[in-house]
């Protein structure tokens, strides 16, 4: 009588329930990161940025000593080197709190904190991290224009273009309109010209505002220059009142007029958002030949994955007013993820940027020059940048 032979396999169920529950276990715990990581606020979340930062940590002694760990040979080459702590990266990268920054931990437990947690690219005379642009929301009441106050000084305004020479530019854009200056926060005001206001909160108005204290003499002064420049005078706030949408909405607002306004003239290149700082007068101002300018910040959107060809846009202008102008420029500010909207429209162009024009203590004289001083540096870039075009394209031509 044969015995039938074969293969027994014993699989024991306490085993495979173990597996089974430690499986369901690791589920359960991505899952859960998964949803505190995006369910987190912002400013409290593992960002681009942190990860960017960490990554440009990981130089060549940190990435030797990581080989060395694992071939020791290599650290016995060079084994009095100072290498930089992993225990630090990590904690940055896991925490987005920087050791040697404060203000990486005090933005997230100090209310309104958060608005200094922006990133000095290029610093201009004077400029660090105490007397940065700052932007803030203007009471409701004031938003939806139920309260205004009465306004003063208007002569300046209507003495704008006395004492100017209009003479006709040597080489013109004709009429193609290729700068669009346009106005995000259009009811940011200026002191001098609001009767009884102290409070730079309440700088704002619905007549008197940088829509016409800015826009129209940059406009003229770029124009002097040859180049054709429209300004967007919607009333972005009456808009979010139409709508009911917050002042935080204010970008998604102007992002739906400057895409039209893209659409519809394919002649834009250079598209401006110009603001005014809360910043007092102190900061805001500079003398240059024994006459007073309001002062240029440059701030760059850093959630724009592409924000480096923002950036450069604003490096030329920023290094034309230092040469020209010198300490007119407050320098280049990037507003990281978690630092408002950080994008600023600023996606939809290379050469989208966006200007503080002074503060709230700024005259219009002040800031009449500062218009007139950055059209000339910005003809100088535009007349160059389209000679440069220009020869490209001939040599294109040629070949």
């Amino acid at each position: 009588m044969k015995r039938a032979s074969g293969t027994f396999v014993i699989v024991q169920g306490t085993s495979l329930l173990k597996s089974a529950a430690l499986l369901l276990l690791f589920m359960l715990l991505i899952f859960s990161i998964s949803g505190l990581l995006t369910s987190l606020k912002p400013q409290y979340r593992l960002t681009s940025t942190s990860v960017n930062q960490a990554a440009t940590n990981v130089n060549s002694q940190l990435l030797y000593q990581l080989m060395g760990w694992e071939n020791h040979h290599f650290l016995t080459v060079k084994p009095d080197a100072e290498y930089p702590k992993l225990t630090n990266l990590v904690f940055k990268l896991a925490s987005n709190i920087n050791l040697d920054d404060p203000r990486s931990l005090l933005g997230r437990e100090l209310p309104g904190f958060f608005q200094f947690d922006g990133q000095i690219l290029v610093a201009g005379e004077g400029t660090n991290y105490t007397n940065m642009p700052m932007e803030s929301a203007p009471p409701i009441e004031i938003m939806k224009a139920e309260q205004e106050a009465a306004l003063q000084n208007l002569e300046d305004l209507e003495k704008s273009s006395e004492g100017k020479s209009h003479t006709a530019p040597g080489q013109t854009t004709g009429k193609r309109k290729v700068v669009y200056l346009y106005f995000t926060h259009n009811r940011e005001s200026y002191l001098p010209y609001l009767k009884g206001v102290t409070n730079p909160d309440l700088a704002q108005h619905s007549k008197i505002n940088v829509t016409n204290i800015i826009g129209d003499p940059l406009k003229a002064s770029l124009e002097d220059r040859g180049i054709g420049t429209y300004v967007d005078k919607t009333d972005v706030q009456g808009n979010l009142n139409k709508k009911n949408w917050k002042y935080t909405q204010s970008y998604q607002e102007s992002r739906i007029i400057v895409q039209e306004a893209m659409a519809s003239n394919q002649n834009l290149q250079y598209f401006i958002d110009i603001h005014r700082d809360s910043q007092r007068r102190g900061k805001t101002t500079v003398t240059i030949n024994n006459k007073s300018y309001a002062k240029l910040a440059f701030v760059i959107g850093g959630k724009n994955p592409n924000y480096e060809k923002n950036e450069k846009f604003a490096r030329e202008l920023h290094k034309r007013l230092q040469e020209k102008y010198k300490g007119l420029s407050r320098g280049i500010f990037v507003k990281p993820a978690g630092t408002g909207n950080a994008i600023y429209n600023q996606n939809l162009s290379e050469n989208a940027i966006l200007i503080e024009f002074g503060g709230v203590d700024n005259t219009f004289e002040e800031l009449n020059r500062s218009a007139d001083a950055l059209a000339e540096v910005f003809s100088d870039y535009y007349w160059q940048a389209e000679k440069v075009n220009k020869d490209i394209e001939q040599s294109t031509n040629k070949q």
